[in-house]
């Protein structure tokens, strides 16, 4: 049964992958979810189809002929036309180190293979749903969670009280905010916040968040740090509440 908002308006999926038989099964899934779906076999197709075709989302596979699949996700991320398009990375690469590269170019989720349809399908969902909820609201506002950014006003609040930031920690939260959900690397930060002066290194961005997160108290726990790489606006995950054990019964 296709999903509502696939059958209200189609999301338009790039499917990537050299393997006939993978990117068969994964389009067959997607499109009977609701989705309209293309395909391409190699990076020089994928680019050429996502600037054409203008998908929502790119499935890619990283194992690619010619332009490998980090190769293609660097350059969908440069250009202008594909700069917000979901990516979601299917590869048979495990390690971790490929995970964290994937992230830091700007990958919205990573899937290992082999996968379950059912779950390619839900992740494809979640990041499209993720994609069309931008946090930008009328007037010039940013809202993510208990923080509002009031850009007309340069005026932020957490939880109802106005917190006082500097003019730089007003654009790291307002970048940060307006990517939400996805990764940001501290090199990113550093090109769009500071304009990537020579002077300024990556523990800049580091200090920075640290005192950001300060200034918002509780609410900067919306700042979550991603290992390795950068950081990420996303609700913070509750762990779950271990229950009470039982009182012990006296012997007597």
């Amino acid at each position: 049964m296709a999903n509502e908002s696939a059958a209200a308006a189609p999301h338009r999926i790039l499917v990537v992958d050299d393997e006939p038989d993978i990117t068969a099964l994964v389009a067959y899934h997607l499109a009977k979810d609701g989705y309209r779906v293309t395909t391409a076999g190699t990076g020089a197709d994928a680019l050429r189809s996502a600037r054409e075709e203008r998908p929502d989302l790119v499935v890619l596979d990283l194992m690619l002929p010619g332009h490998s699949g980090f190769e293609v996700l660097a350059e969908l991320r440069r250009r202008d036309e594909t700069r917000d398009v979901g990516v979601l990375l299917l590869t048979a690469r495990k390690e971790e180190p490929d995970r964290i590269k994937g992230l830091s170019l700007g990958a919205d989720d990573y899937l290992a293979k082999p996968f379950s349809p059912k779950e390619l399908v839900l992740r494809v969902g979640a990041i499209l749903r993720r994609l069309a909820a931008p946090p930008v609201a009328a007037g010039g506002r940013l809202v993510g969670g208990p923080i509002v950014v009031d850009r007309t006003a340069h005026r932020v609040t957490a939880d109802g009280k106005e917190v006082e930031l500097t003019a730089t920690e007003f654009k790291l939260l307002e970048r940060l905010i307006e990517r939400r959900d996805r990764v940001q690397s501290r090199s990113q930060l550093l090109e769009s916040v500071w304009q990537a002066q020579p002077d300024i290194q990556t523990r800049t961005v580091d200090m920075h968040v640290q005192r950001l997160r300060t200034k918002l108290g509780a609410a900067g726990d919306w700042i979550e740090t991603v290992r390795a790489v950068g950081y990420r606006f996303r609700e913070p995950v509750t762990p779950p509440k271990r229950p009470t054990p039982a009182p012990r019964r006296r012997r007597t």
